[in-house]
């Protein structure tokens, strides 16, 4: 079944974004040498945070890492109305970070796993040098 992308709303688009998105980070805490789960979750919130996740976006799109698809659907996520609250964070930076998944999401479903590759390692190598504010 082929889905048409263009036809989703960014919240399901995000839905799928946050699955195709945190195995990288699952991956990359294990790497780290990260085994027990407290810390597991710890730290892989450096990177899936929204806090974070808008963090990230922000600096994709001051480096012009996106492509002009890419930030179209980073906007359609940002801009989608979600009948869910942020918990940990205000509306905004909620919002941002659905259009982060959104990016992700849209990756996934038009077959681009280089592309997402290359955005999570992007996001990975960000957050490890610093460059990204994550904290809660």
């Amino acid at each position: 079944m082929q889905v048409d992308y263009q036809q989703l709303n960014g919240i399901a688009l995000a839905y799928l974004g946050d699955a195709v998105y945190e195995p990288f980070i699952r991956q990359h805490m294990i790497e780290l040498g990260y085994t027990k789960a407290t810390k597991l979750h710890h730290h892989a919130t450096h990177y899936v945070s929204a806090k974070a996740q808008a963090a990230l976006i922000e600096r994709m799109q001051a480096e012009d890492v996106l492509t002009p698809n890419e930030l179209d659907v980073f906007k359609r996520g940002r801009n989608a109305k979600s009948h869910t609250s942020a918990k940990h964070t205000d509306v905004l930076t909620y919002r941002i970070s659905t259009g982060f998944e959104a990016v992700f999401g849209y990756l996934q479903l038009t077959n681009q796993t280089d592309r997402i590759a290359q955005l999570a390692q992007w996001c990975i190598q960000e957050v490890d040098e610093g460059r990204v504010s994550s904290v809660k």
